[in-house]
């Protein structure tokens, strides 16, 4: 499919990809059925090489409401060319986490507005839009490699407010923001403890959750020796 393909052709192929079987097995991960056509990010991934960014196709296809074609939008879409708008009207259409979390990882993490985002979208209280501030959290922890810790240190007290949230898709989200905090770097990683041994402290169950989960991880051994490696190689 070349690049030049117009979202009415890129609908079709997809609808020719349409797997009952898998949009039942989708709904039992949490995954929103309604638009959906069961097609594999797998598939998606290599359909998107296939056709190439394309700015224009993205906003086609995300306005198709479709829930594979919303997910191939954030991959051909070019960071560089969204804006401030685009993101707050695609968040604000987040049904499914998935789309979420595709929609922060492989595109608004790359924008230079991703910081600013993350903490405007905590503010707010429609769950996937919560949600959606602490994934781009946690993908500009893996992502933004040059980023100073006071970035990332700035999100600590946010993640600490709202782990008192126990809906299910963003108190998950609030723990993998902080995860991935705390796995940049050893002066983050005792940032993102002790952040978590705060939360321990708290009254609601989530917060609780939040920490317990969060401190297996970055205590365990895996993690404190690809710390360590890290420290000694830099």
């Amino acid at each position: 499919m070349a690049q030049s393909s117009s979202s009415t052709q890129v609908i079709e192929r997809l609808k020719s990809l349409r797997n009952p079987e898998n949009i039942a097995g989708m709904a039992r991960f949490g995954i929103n059925s309604n638009n959906t056509l069961g097609i594999s990010v797998v598939t998606l991934r290599k359909l998107a090489r296939e056709i190439g960014k394309s700015h224009e196709l993205a906003l086609e296809l995300w306005d198709s409401s479709i829930h594979e074609a919303r997910i191939l939008a954030s991959l051909v879409d070019i960071p560089a060319r969204v804006t401030p708008a685009q993101m707050d009207a695609w968040a604000a259409a987040f049904d499914s986490w998935d789309v979420c979390d595709t929609c922060c990882s492989n595109l608004f993490s790359y924008t230079p507005y991703a910081y600013q985002k993350a903490l405007a979208w905590c503010r707010e209280d429609q769950e996937f839009v919560r949600r959606a501030g602490f994934a781009l959290m946690a993908a500009l922890s893996v992502h933004d490699k040059r980023a100073d810790d006071s970035k990332f240190i700035r999100f600590l007290p946010v993640i600490k407010k709202n782990a008192t949230d126990d809906r299910n898709f963003v108190k998950k989200a609030v723990n993998w923001a902080l995860r991935q905090i705390g796995k940049r770097n050893p002066a983050l990683n005792a940032r993102a403890i002790g952040t978590a041994r705060e939360m321990q402290r708290m009254e609601e169950k989530s917060a609780r959750w939040i920490a317990s989960d969060a401190l297996r991880e970055l205590e365990g051994d895996a993690v404190q020796k690809r710390l360590k490696e890290k420290a000694r190689r830099a």
